[in-house]
């Protein structure tokens, strides 16, 4: 094997965060000679940031992962039109073993993680001053893609035993040779769910605090919290998202004042971390289908409409266009993807905190108000206030951004006739990774 090819598809770009002494290739690259391209800190960074991007593909957090796996959870709060098969197949939960959109999502995780496994590799090549923060950034890339990778095409984590049960393949050096890649076998769910902890725990450690547009403390707190509330760990869900809500309100995170403006086409004051989307890095995932003014696939329900209390200023985010109903969340054509906002961690504070009859933070009471008061709506009381309104409220504040089928798995509930653990609700292992890969097991039911 020859040591100085390293095996990476991965889009390299100069970010003006991080300076570049030269001009740097945009094309996807088949191999890099690291003797050359790894020589310095400033090629390393520059990996980081294509590893950033990679993650940030359309197929990936650039929005298709967390709109397909809503596709996946609804039965009737919207409705799909188009004429995808790939998106049809999973809205109608048929999913064969060679859909496309699955393989995309598999395929853009993988290469992330790829990208960052040759940053920690070439770590020696790094200014002592910033190899502990690149090496932080690079596992919470890590750390974040082997979560999604898990809860989409693995049993949920609460679905029988996560230590027997087949996870996804754990790799944690760079693929150097094609036929390296064809021996990982599928780690169990337990040990991916380890893994993406074991990163993320070292990126909170390590991470500052403010980072431009990269992931900071906040973000790996966040990321974290997201972790424990999948496995129902209510004690670490809550400190989690309470350190993260700590950090970002040190470094002027608040709510923006109206719901609308979190949507916007840049980062806000809101965000923990997003997604940087521009005309030449790719396609935006949820713009792509929610919007009219685009493929318009996507359109929302009465069904859902129906949920919205009267005066609720979340519900004047939905316009009508040619009779059909559309979200208004994803207008930008090169919006941000806003990934983590703090909304969410107030949510899981004030859920964890209920379940354990705990007031880290704040009461879960005054949580819940901090969005209500936003939406425009009546706080509720100490004593009106039940786990059911939280979780409402949580469906709400968060639709369409990609959290309905793990909460869903997680509170164990059901997606019409179809029971949370419902293999039809788990993604197939791509039949072209098992071809190339015999150690790769398919998913049951497939």
């Amino acid at each position: 094997m020859k040591n100085n090819i390293i095996k990476v598809a991965v889009f390299i770009s100069c970010i003006t965060a991080i300076s570049c002494n030269k001009e740097l290739d945009t094309e996807p690259s088949v191999s890099i000679d690291k003797n050359l391209a790894l020589q310095t800190s400033d090629d390393v960074k520059a990996l980081l940031i294509g590893a950033y991007r990679d993650l940030g593909t359309a197929n990936f957090y650039g929005g298709r992962i967390f709109m397909e796996a809503d596709l996946l959870a609804d039965v009737n709060e919207m409705d799909w039109t188009g004429t995808y098969q790939g998106l049809t197949q999973i809205k109608n939960k048929t999913i064969p073993v060679d859909n496309d959109f699955v393989s995309g999502i598999w395929l853009s995780g993988y290469r992330a993680i790829n990208d960052v496994n040759n940053v920690i590799g070439a770590l020696n090549v790094v200014n002592p001053n910033d190899s502990s923060s690149v090496a932080a950034e690079a596992r919470f890339i890590r750390g974040a893609a082997y979560f999604d990778l898990v809860r989409l095409f693995a049993k949920a984590w609460n679905d029988g035993d996560p230590t027997a049960n087949e996870g996804v393949p754990i790799v944690l050096t760079p693929t150097t040779e094609i036929t390296e890649a064809s021996k990982v076998k599928r780690a169990k769910v337990a040990e991916v769910y380890a893994q993406a902890i074991s990163d993320l725990q070292l990126a909170e450690a390590n991470l500052p605090e403010t980072n431009g547009v990269y992931a900071t403390k906040a973000a790996a707190a966040a990321m974290l919290s997201r972790v424990y509330l999948q496995q129902q760990d209510y004690v670490n869900a809550r400190d989690a998202a309470d350190r993260a809500i700590t950090y970002a309100r040190s470094n002027g995170g608040v709510l923006v004042k109206n719901y609308a403006d979190a949507f916007g086409a840049t980062n806000t004051s809101e965000d923990i971390f997003a997604i940087q989307v521009t005309a030449t890095a790719g396609t935006q995932g949820f713009n792509e289908f929610y919007s009219s003014s685009q493929r318009g696939d996507i359109q929302i329900t009465n069904t859902h409409l129906d949920l919205y209390e009267s005066g609720d200023k979340r519900a004047n985010l939905f316009y009508e266009d040619g009779g059909s109903v559309y979200t208004g969340k994803f207008e930008e054509l090169y919006g941000n993807v806003h990934i983590i906002r703090l909304a969410e961690m107030f949510l899981t504070r004030a859920e964890c905190n209920f379940r354990l009859g705990t007031t880290v933070g704040a009461t879960p009471v005054s949580d819940i108000n901090r969005i209500r008061e936003r939406a425009g709506l009546t706080p509720y009381t100490a004593s009106e206030l039940t786990l059911d309104k939280i979780l409402m409220e949580r469906h709400l504040e968060l639709a369409f951004e990609g959290f309905w089928l793990h909460d869903i798995k997680r509170l164990e509930g059901s997606v019409g006739n179809l029971p949370w653990n419902s293999p039809k609700l788990i993604f197939p292992i791509p039949q072209r990774e098992i071809r190339a890969n015999p150690n790769l097991t398919q998913n049951e039911g497939y």
